[in-house]
């Protein structure tokens, strides 16, 4: 009928003494900056392909508190791409993603309870629903 488990189950051997170990405040704080970290990225590209003075402003300055925030978290500054520039038609695709990737920031901030990049989320997601209806209306 039911045969006892004779082996270790791996869960408690990964605790062994000599294994790094992680806490799960560690793990949001990489899991945050990784995903502040790919919408800085998105930014940049929003940012390299933007025309109008006052959003390109505005995307600069947001890439600045993204990657301030990130230092924060995990202690320097993020590594920064060359935007590739070209066609402006992959903005509305950009702004997708970028909106997709700040609400999955929010998601770990709020996890993490972190208040800094919970408000830096929620802005980045009105901005860019906001920059999605105006592109749906022209």
């Amino acid at each position: 009928m039911y045969e006892p488990i004779r082996t270790k189950s791996v869960h408690t051997m990964a605790v062994a003494p000599g294994i790094p170990h992680r806490s799960r405040e560690e793990e949001l704080d990489i899991r945050l900056a990784g995903q502040l970290t790919a919408l800085l990225t998105v930014t940049d590209e929003l940012h390299a392909l933007t025309e109008c003075g006052a959003a390109r402003a505005a995307l600069a300055s947001a890439a600045e508190r993204i990657a301030a925030a990130v230092a924060r978290l995990s202690g320097q500054l993020p590594l920064r791409a060359e935007p590739t520039g070209g066609d402006p038609t992959r903005i509305p695709a950009l702004r997708q993603r970028a909106h997709t990737l700040a609400g999955n920031a929010l998601a770990v901030a709020t996890s993490r309870d972190d208040a800094e990049a919970i408000a830096l989320a929620e802005e980045r997601l009105s901005a860019h629903r906001a920059g999605e209806r105006d592109l749906a209306t022209t």
